[in-house]
């Protein structure tokens, strides 16, 4: 007889799963999602094993739910990521995290000289790679690659 070891995750009643966050981007969606400092129960896990993508990440946050924006930020970090909602300990919603073709307002733009880091103006960008995360800046025509985007 095999002796299986498993460590029993607790059901939320209301909140939200993160699932399938690429593997090394956990720690970076908490901190985008400013979780750090949140009150309430929090369960993650990395570097777990995973049939599609070999390993993964998962976030669970009891109590709260993600607006769109939030949910935009992730995707630019996490692309591969699932948001399922939960509510009375049922899934009520499941989503694949889509990367939009427009960035309003979230990331700072890459060039100190843009206006957008020197007066009060809105970042936009256009999304013009999906798939290696490159952001055209609306304003100066910069782009901003993935390992340069800093949130606002």
């Amino acid at each position: 007889m095999e002796n299986k070891r498993e460590l029993k995750v607790s059901a939320i009643e209301n909140g939200t799963v993160i699932d399938h966050i690429p593997q090394g981007a956990v720690m970076q969606v908490m901190k985008i999602l400013n979780l750090e400092n949140f009150t309430d129960q929090i369960y993650f896990g990395a570097n777990l094993e995973s049939k599609k993508y070999g390993k993964k990440g998962i976030i669970k946050v009891s109590g709260r739910f993600f607006l769109p924006q939030e949910i935009n930020k992730i995707a630019l970090v996490a692309p591969t990521a699932t948001v399922i909602e939960i509510r009375n300990y049922e899934v009520v919603s499941k989503l694949a995290v889509d990367i939009p073709n427009e960035i309003v307002g979230f990331v700072k733009c890459f060039n100190p000289k843009c206006i957008t880091n020197n007066e009060r103006v809105i970042t936009r960008f256009s999304v013009i790679d999906k798939d290696d995360i490159k952001l055209h800046c609306h304003y100066c025509e910069k782009i901003t690659k993935k390992q340069n985007i800093i949130f606002n």
